[in-house]
């Protein structure tokens, strides 16, 4: 690695390089106390920047034009043959343990990765039931794609403005600039969009840049105070002892390690204990590893943690698995990037194999999806668990969301025959999972419907919520729909029938239970409307769905309150897959098992739901749709129904569940 201004090697961006790279790695193993590990990344986008502007403007400078072959190719021998060796054996072993549904995910994510795209992939496929990213295998690679995004962006930019070089360092100022707005601006639109897409991400590498070149035309000796060094590893530490994932990153909190980072860079040279511990032997050799091993330990922590389901790993376990991570580094470093950075191959040969590398994976990747993941690699046992994991796919093409009008702002779906609706089906994601029955229901009756959905809002007037998991533009997005809802209904006469359906007991206890106890949610009284404060939340929950019920009737002449499918406390259908697929669990003790919850254990979760259900039936023109009836024995409650697995997760049920229980619904549709 060189100094790009006087092209001098400089251990100590080598030794930043493991500041980066560490806490990243020991974050993903689930090391305790580095809540903040991710911001490793950051740390890494101002290098690249720092690094690669600094060569690309002093080629700039001396030539007076950027050779574009030659800085390709050097990216290629610096990056490819690492990923690909990354992306073969982790394809290899993904062929004996992933699921189909997720070996065909992974087969678009090695697609993605291949050809750069992983952070717009990634971004695109972002949902509700979309994978936990704890089971993207390639989910690193977004960081890769980023970059490699500036690398064709950046040079371009600076040929196009070359004639104009004198004002260059002030458009990349304004570019950052203007980047880091539009970032904090996504935050409150789309969190994914900051965190993935590389408008939004450019800031960071263009720190980086910017540096390089006032170094460069100022001829800096990166001499300043050690007053740099010192805030500038106080400010990483922050960032990685304090901070927490979530939808808050990066926004304004990712200036604080990129503003370290380049306090450090910038303060390389000054000979003060920070820059002699990042030139000490330890940091070099994890710096020179480092993009090894950014690049092997995600692959090896999740197919570890994916082939042991949900439990969690042992300290042992975490110990193994980073020494092996190392180890694998190191050998890749050695064997891998060493030689190809150093021209083991002619540069047209490496280019030629590469491509060829890249298509054979992208091809057998491709033939995945069409193959639906090749489910013969299992046993016939989990077949039926396996097809559930990826039995909750609808088709929404009928949906449209309105900009304007009495439906505007939010998405609503048609379903049932083409006609003015006659029946209201309102709900959250639990509306999403019983679509198939509602509509199969509705064609049979044929009565026409509207379907109006969004995941964790609930279907209730007088409250507002705040859930661990949303932004909160999305609660806010969540207010004002309930209000459109209310809105549209007043204004469709035809609709006489409404369909409330929800996860009551989320909303009651305001906690997930067994596979999703981690969720939360706070109900909290409307400032605006007629609820008060009450000390337990299940009385509020209570409070606000008579409150819905009682104002609904005055808009629609029945009203309908689906009963909550029963909580299935520890089971998901890829944790039974899984169990099946490797042989460790029996079928019969799965179904009495994982796929069981009892009546008694039940009647605890659903006291508070219940009880609010209960309140209701007493307002006239309610009815209660009483599913468990038919999920349930008088003793327990199970995930399989009629010798099929009907749940999705552990409160969801899959479309052969939403199918197996239409006829349920056959009253909402009699006289809608």
């Amino acid at each position: 690695m060189s100094d790009v201004s006087h092209g001098s090697y400089r251990p100590e961006i080598d030794g930043l390089r493991a500041v980066a790279v560490l806490p990243v790695v020991l974050y993903h193993f689930g090391m305790p106390g580095l809540s903040g590990g991710f911001v490793g990344v950051d740390i890494f986008f101002v290098i690249s920047g720092f690094l690669i502007g600094g060569i690309l403007w002093a080629e700039l400078n001396r030539t007076g034009r950027v050779r574009l072959g030659a800085f390709f190719l050097r990216r290629v021998r610096r990056l490819a043959p690492a990923y690909l060796a990354m992306a073969a054996i982790t394809l290899a072993c993904a062929w004996f343990i992933l699921l189909p549904f997720d070996f065909r995910e992974f087969g678009q994510e090695l697609v993605a990765a291949t050809v750069y795209l992983a952070n717009v992939h990634y971004f695109d496929s972002a949902g509700y039931f979309d994978q936990a990213s704890d089971q993207k295998l390639l989910l690193h690679t977004w960081s890769l794609a980023v970059e490699e995004q500036f690398y064709i962006v950046l040079p371009l930019l600076l040929i196009v403005l070359a004639r104009w070089r004198a004002h260059l360092p002030a458009v990349l100022v304004g570019l950052g600039v203007l980047s880091l707005s539009a970032c904090l601006w996504m935050m409150t639109v789309s969190p994914p969009a900051a965190f993935y897409l590389f408008p939004f991400r450019a800031w960071e590498l263009l720190a980086g840049v910017c540096l390089a070149i006032t170094g460069y035309q100022r001829g800096l000796s990166w001499q300043v105070h050690p007053a740099l060094s010192w805030v500038g590893i106080a400010l990483i530490a922050v960032a990685v002892f304090l901070f927490e994932a979530g939808d808050h990153f990066p926004g304004f909190y990712a200036l604080v390690p990129v503003l370290g980072a380049t306090l450090i860079i910038a303060n390389g040279r000054d000979k003060n204990i920070i820059n002699r511990a990042l030139c000490s032997r330890p940091a070099l050799f994890f710096g020179l590893i480092s993009y090894s091993l950014y690049l092997w330990h995600w692959p090896i922590v999740t197919l570890l943690r994916y082939y042991q389901g949900e439990h969690d790993l042992a300290a042992w376990q975490i110990l193994l698995m980073l020494a092996a991570a190392v180890v694998v580094s190191w050998i890749s470093w050695r064997v891998v990037e060493t030689p190809f950075r150093r021209g083991v191959l002619p540069g047209w040969q490496l280019v030629a194999g590469y491509v060829t590398a890249a298509m054979m994976l992208a091809g057998g990747a491709l033939s995945f999806a069409f193959s639906e993941g090749l489910p013969g690699r299992f046993t016939p046992e989990s077949h039926p668990y396996i097809a559930a994991t990826r039995d909750f796919n609808q088709d929404w093409s009928r949906c449209t969301q309105p900009v304007t009008g009495v439906w505007g702002g939010i998405e609503i779906c048609p379903i049932g025959p083409a006609g003015p609706p006659k029946v209201l089906i309102w709900g959250d994601s639990h509306a999403r999972a019983f679509k198939e029955g509602i509509e199969r229901a509705a064609f049979e009756a044929n009565q026409p419907g509207l379907l109006i959905w969004r995941p964790g809002c609930p279907p209730l007037i007088g409250v507002l919520k705040d859930e661990l998991v949303s932004s909160p533009s999305e609660e806010a997005a969540c207010a004002s729909s309930v209000e459109v809802v209310l809105q549209g209904l007043a204004a469709t006469a035809s609709i006489q029938t409404v369909l409330l359906v929800g996860r009551w007991s989320y909303y009651a206890e305001g906690t997930g239970i067994g596979a999703d106890d981690r969720n939360r949610i706070e109900l909290k009284p409307d400032p605006a409307g007629p609820l008060t404060v009450r000390d337990r939340q299940k009385d509020l929950f209570a409070d606000a769905l008579a409150l819905t019920v009682t104002r609904l009737s005055q808009l629609a002449k029945q009203i309908f309150v689906q009963q909550q499918p029963p909580e299935i406390f520890d089971y998901t259908a890829r944790k039974a897959a899984q169990a099946l697929a490797y042989g460790q669990i029996d079928p019969d003790v799965l179904r009495n098992g994982l796929g069981t919850t009892t009546r008694e254990a039940l009647r605890v979760r659903f006291a508070g739901a219940d009880a609010a259900l209960a309140r209701v039936t007493n307002v006239p023109g309610v009815r209660v749709i009483d599913l468990w009836t038919r999920m349930c024995s008088q003793t327990a409650c199970s995930a399989i129904f009629n010798a099929t697995p009907i749940y999705f997760d552990n409160n969801h049920v899959t479309n052969a569940g939403a199918l197996a229980l239409r006829d349920l619904y056959a009253p909402v549709f009699e006289g809608g």
